[in-house]
């Protein structure tokens, strides 16, 4: 059973990095995926060595964002792939059974990742976030449903995370959609009180779901 809320790092140094992963894995996290955007793979790959010794004294689940190889060699527990990255079933070649995830914005893109065998789904973006540079068109609450829709007529049984520039106060309208969790970044780098949002947003996403079950 996947974790319903992923952490993806942020930082433009290693500094930065850790301190923002360790601010989160103490406060709670249990799932964070490694985004060092712009660093070389040498600087990913040293970065991940010391990102996977913190997710282990955890039990944090530990995923790269970008580089299947870098995640077979540390090792991590998974990769996850944008639209314009490595193909899935070449990433599968490097990476054997780990968890792969992709990232989608519309019902055909999940419906491909899935084809091609992706472990979840980060669907979106929710709203406009800076923290991407090559944003796709945002989905909005309306996008997500129509989407969800169209994915429960497949009775597909894939975990689909929503993403981008999402806060607290969005997590129960987004869980009655349909997803199965949420991809924060910016909203718990930037919390002063990281330990109490961890625990209304674990009680949102847990919460909500068996209420409306």
């Amino acid at each position: 059973m996947f974790s319903k809320l992923q952490y993806i790092s942020q930082g433009t140094t290693e500094v930065e990095q850790l301190n923002n992963i360790q601010q989160a894995l103490d406060a709670g996290c249990n799932w964070i995926q490694l985004r060092f955007k712009n660093a070389t793979p040498a600087a990913i790959k040293a970065l991940a060595a010391q990102v996977k010794v913190l997710c282990a004294s955890s039990n944090a689940v530990f995923i790269i964002n970008d580089h299947p190889q870098i995640a077979k060699d540390i090792p991590a527990d998974g990769v996850h792939l944008g639209l314009q990255d490595m193909p899935v079933i070449d990433a599968r070649s490097i990476t054997g059974d780990k968890i792969i995830g992709g990232t989608a914005n519309t019902l055909e893109d999940v419906l491909k990742r899935i084809d091609e065998g992706c472990s979840y789904i980060g669907l979106g973006p929710f709203r406009f976030t800076k923290t991407k540079e090559k944003l796709s068109p945002v989905l909005g609450l309306e996008g997500y449903s129509k989407i969800m829709e169209g994915l429960r007529q497949h009775q597909t049984q894939v975990p689909v995370y929503a993403i981008g520039g999402i806060v607290l106060e969005d997590i129960a309208a987004l869980m009655q959609t349909g997803v199965y969790g949420v991809a924060l970044s910016g909203a718990i780098t930037h919390h002063p009180d990281k330990k109490v949002l961890l625990q209304q947003l674990n009680t949102l996403l847990y919460e909500t779901v068996n209420d409306s079950e």
